[in-house]
């Protein structure tokens, strides 16, 4: 498809119409046309941009990248190039947390991305004390202004050895959205995320459960007694991650919703 413009050499400069949108939008595959140009409609600050933007979007950037933000957990989370999209099913992540420790002080968000999970459990907490880690610089870089509203610190570094270590023996909830997608399916994912992700976000190593595994092991060591980890897998990998948290020696269940094909392992610590 040939690029979108506002104007043209030989004419004045006319903006694109929302119907001149849609039909672009769908003509690339866009399922949700009608939502999606809504949302760019009111993104776009000029006709060039909006042209611009509409090209992004029918070459297969995700509309979320192209607005610059993603809605989750009730907040507009600022998203960047390179940095991993928050997804709509990790909200159930969220609100197990928040169902399993409604008074916890202290979170830590590992492997925060954007730092959605953690901006969304500070929101509905009330004033804790929120840490968020990454290896990824430029997810580092979104975290720290995502957490920012809610007085949250940004660490970079490779999961724990990120943290602080006064953090130890304190986390009353320890969320980790580790990547779990095995190493060898990477490729099988659909094109916004294998061609716009950052790998390190998406690679779980061969069976997709290397980062949980590491997160499991050490996690004990810094929650609180009662605090727990969570941590999103597959329904195919989640008998493993169970084991996995089992030898750590948390108290392990999985929670499961079906309207979000999500599954959560959650880890208490009872000692």
């Amino acid at each position: 498809m040939p690029p979108l413009s506002s104007s043209s050499p030989t004419s004045s400069p006319s903006p694109l119409s929302r119907d001149a949108v849609i039909a672009a939008l769908r003509a690339a595959g866009c399922v949700f046309a009608e939502d999606e140009a809504r949302l760019i409609l009111a993104a776009a600050r000029t006709p060039d941009e909006l042209a611009a933007m509409v090209d992004r979007r029918v070459t297969g950037l995700p509309l979320e990248l192209v607005v610059g933000w993603a809605e989750f957990h009730g907040l507009r989370i600022a998203v960047a190039p390179g940095v991993f999209v928050p997804r709509r099913r990790t909200e159930f992540l969220v609100e197990q947390a928040l169902a399993h420790a409604p008074d916890a002080c202290v979170v830590v968000d590992l492997c925060c991305g954007s730092g959605a999970v953690g901006a969304a459990l500070a929101a509905a907490l009330g004033r804790v004390e929120l840490h968020a880690a990454d290896i990824d610089l430029a997810a580092v870089r979104c975290a720290r202004r995502n957490v920012a509203p809610f007085g949250g610190q940004v660490h970079a570094g490779d999961l724990f050895e990120a943290l602080p270590a006064g953090l130890r023996g304190r986390v009353g909830i320890l969320a980790a959205n580790v990547p779990y997608v095995p190493t060898g399916e990477v490729g099988l994912l659909p094109a916004e995320a294998r061609d716009h992700e950052p790998r390190v976000a998406l690679d779980g190593g061969p069976d997709g459960l290397d980062v949980l595994r590491r997160v499991a092991d050490e996690a004990p060591r810094w929650l609180a007694p009662g605090g727990c980890l969570l941590i999103e897998t597959s329904e195919r990998q989640a008998p493993t991650a169970l084991e996995a948290f089992s030898r750590s020696g948390l108290s392990a269940r999985l929670v499961v919703s079906e309207e979000l094909y999500a599954n959560v392992v959650i880890g208490l610590n009872e000692a």
